[in-house]
């Protein structure tokens, strides 16, 4: 976090300190060997890049498993606003942060480092930074997902390298649906005692004559007090963070 917050606070600066200056339309122009042309065009690539930054964070990291094992937990208990998005939202990054800081880490030390002190290019540090999270992908990757991408990329003329040189174009989508599925497997273990209250409760009332009665009303208060009880957000965490290779 703050490798991430340092890295935000220069690229704030440096932005300022651009805004601040002249942009000579001339020098632009009479750039020699297009080497001018050659770094607008990487400065529009990382402008691009750190356009989809929030979409490659939920892409490549622990992001999407969380967040869908949060919200199925919301839904099961029949609380439609609380906790609300943002704060689920929020926990999720944290903890995303957590499962992945040695990804990070490593992704820091052996790409963004290097490149800041100009000992490799961007095309070596863009290798460098994705090892890591190929790596924790080809971990978490459900072998048949993986398969179905790698067997579409054949079928398309593809040349599909296993290993650790796997292509991101077969890994990225693999691994994604590998982690909303087993979101909707957590989501499921979490649900069940939930929907047992609900049948406990609306079978009570039904035999009770209370017809008219929504049992949602009436089991909201067990099920906060029965995940309360059971410390539901200690073992929810612990067995998501647990549940990542």
């Amino acid at each position: 976090m703050k490798r991430a917050a340092v890295t935000l606070a220069a690229l704030a600066m440096l932005t300022a300190g651009a805004a601040a200056q002249t942009i000579d339309l001339g020098q632009i122009t009479r750039g020699a060997d297009g080497q001018t042309v050659g770094t607008i065009i990487q400065l529009f690539g990382l402008l691009t890049v750190l356009s989809v930054a929030p979409g490659i964070l939920i892409m490549v990291t622990s992001f999407t498993r969380f967040v869908i094992a949060f919200s199925i937990l919301r839904t099961g208990i029949g609380l439609q606003t609380t906790p609300a998005n943002f704060i689920l939202i929020s926990l999720a990054l944290f903890m995303t942060f957590y499962v992945m800081a040695p990804t990070f880490d490593r992704a820091w030390q052996d790409g963004v480092r290097p490149l800041m002190n100009n000992e490799i290019n961007e095309q070596q540090a863009f290798e460098r930074i994705a090892e890591p999270f190929r790596a924790f992908m080809l971990d978490n990757v459900r072998e048949k997902d993986f398969d179905l991408f790698a067997d579409l990329a054949r079928e398309r003329g593809q040349n599909v390298v296993e290993g650790q040189a796997v292509d991101l174009r077969i890994l990225v989508p693999a691994f994604m649906i590998s982690e909303i599925r087993r979101g909707f497997e957590i989501g499921f273990l979490i649900v069940l005692p939930f929907l047992v209250i609900d049948l406990i409760v609306a079978t009570i009332t039904m035999s009770m004559g209370m017809m008219m009665l929504p049992p949602t009303v009436i089991s909201l208060p067990f099920k906060i007090l029965f995940f309360v009880l059971i410390d539901g957000w200690n073992l929810l965490v612990g067995s998501l963070v647990r549940s990542f290779s």
